[in-house]
């Protein structure tokens, strides 16, 4: 539907609920906090209270996770990678604190951290996501399908351990997170973080009404490209519920074509403002730079089918607290600052990955939308240059920070998220409690040395910010 057409009004009234903030073992539950004023009237997201992480998803211990897989479907599988970009599924062995699964599907995960991957890199260091049901229907562990095998620039993964942890004190959707030693076809293990896949299981998890989950690609962009919704096939991928991108569409055409006066009446009935503008400050706050408006358009889209309204869920937080060495280092195992010897290890991804664009995809607008200002170092209304992908672009954020009473929203919520989250001393014991597991349990995988070392750099981030 274009902006010509005449849209239906949304109006949704939903009571508020109080946010329980206290720290207790694992990941802390949590409920919505919502106190919706001018600004913020409108639909309101269904997120729920989400219980700590049990069985595979038990944060207090070191999970053991064994893959076997062929080395010659693997380095096939790269080599799809870098010709076209492609991530295909092989089969492989897992066994997973104990438990055998045969024929789970296994394939690469990311985008920065797959950068000039190469067939001789380390496969225990790379980035997957293990699939249990991919080829046997019905096989799950705890009632879980699919784990992200995160890659990070730090041994020891803390910096998104804590920031999913935090997270998940804003009332905002999170993911599980767990420590693990990781190992394939019996080669030497790895401390590696595995997170949750945001798949039908996370959302039923997560929210309470039906609804449909987007993910923004990280080659692609928020442009509006008409109704049609082949046009939107590279750019976003639907994750969950029947196929639909008419409520994305719509949002996208509202963003890009929209004028002034038109988003600030309809958009927070499109979306859940107050909750964006927490996403926005808690990003800031944690100093992801990979966020919605960084290089990879790391977010999904969660529409809620009862309010009609979206949710930005977060995702990608392997560059919080600064990265502890920042993206230069890309890739798991690199230590906050520096490789040993100055050197990167042999495989390390370095470059971008064959196939992926160096220019705006055609159809991106190189124009800002009608009565929306240039932002700051850019000339005539243009696009900065390479838009969202290369540029750290994104129609939303600019748009919802352009208005004034939202702009103070963000600052608002990151100052009560300063308060909240570092201030109350909740990151310290976030911090305290992750880097004991690590010392105590991770001992032949990282030197207590490096757990300290990696905890302190976080915690200076924090007491800076508090």
């Amino acid at each position: 539907m274009s902006r010509g057409t005449q849209r239906p009004r949304r109006r949704t009234v939903v009571a508020a609920s109080v946010a329980a903030l206290a720290l207790a073992g694992g990941t802390t539950a949590t409920v919505t906090l919502r106190d919706p004023g001018p600004a913020t009237s409108g639909v309101v997201t269904a997120a729920v209270e989400v219980p700590d992480g049990s069985g595979i998803w038990d944060a207090g211990t070191v999970h053991d996770v064994a893959v076997e897989v062929d080395e010659a479907a693997v380095a096939t599988m790269i080599d799809t990678y870098q010709e076209s970009g492609d991530k295909e599924w092989i089969e492989a062995t897992a066994t997973i604190d104990g438990a055998t699964f045969e024929q789970v599907g296994l394939r690469l995960k990311g985008n920065s951290s797959l950068r000039g991957v190469t067939d001789d890199a380390d496969p225990a260091e790379l980035p997957w996501l293990l699939r249990l049901d991919e080829y046997v229907d019905g096989q799950q562990l705890d009632g879980w399908t699919d784990f992200v095998v995160r890659s990070n620039n730090t041994e020891t993964a803390l910096n998104e351990a804590v920031a999913l942890d935090l997270l998940a004190e804003t009332g905002l959707a999170s993911e599980h997170a767990v420590a693990t030693s990781f190992s394939v076809n019996g080669g030497e293990a790895r401390l590696r973080l595995v997170v949750q896949a945001l798949d039908e299981a996370w959302e039923r998890e997560n929210f309470s009404t039906e609804g449909l989950l987007y993910k923004s690609e990280a080659e692609g962009d928020w442009s509006w490209r008409g109704d049609d919704p082949d046009s939107y096939a590279d750019v976003f991928d639907q994750e969950t519920g029947e196929e639909d991108l008419t409520p994305l569409i719509e949002l996208l055409d509202l963003l890009n074509n929209g004028t002034d006066a038109e988003l600030e009446e309809e958009l927070p009935d499109r979306l859940d403002v107050e909750a964006f503008a927490r996403y926005l400050a808690f990003e800031e706050l944690v100093g992801n730079a990979d966020d919605i408006d960084g290089p990879g358009n790391n977010s999904y889209l969660r529409y809620d089918a009862e309010s009609g309204g979206f949710t930005v869920v977060a995702w990608d937080h392997n560059l919080a607290f600064g990265g502890l060495g920042g993206p230069g280092d890309g890739g798991p195992g690199g230590g906050p600052g520096a490789f040993p010897d100055g050197e990167r290890p042999e495989g390390m991804p370095t470059d971008l990955p064959e196939g992926m664009p160096e220019e705006l995809p055609e159809g991106m607008p190189t124009e800002l939308p009608e009565g929306m200002e240039p932002p700051a170092g850019t000339a005539d209304g243009e696009r900065p240059e390479g838009g969202g992908m290369r540029g750290g672009s994104n129609v939303l954020v600019e748009r919802f920070t352009a208005v004034e009473e939202w702009a103070d929203l963000v600052e608002q919520a990151r100052a009560d998220l300063a308060a909240e989250l570092y201030a109350s001393g909740l990151a310290d014991e976030v911090i305290d409690r992750w880097a004991a597991l690590l010392t105590d349990e991770a001992g032949d995988l990282v030197d207590a040395a490096t757990v300290t070392e990696e905890a302190d750099a976080i915690r200076t981030v924090v007491a800076e910010a508090s």
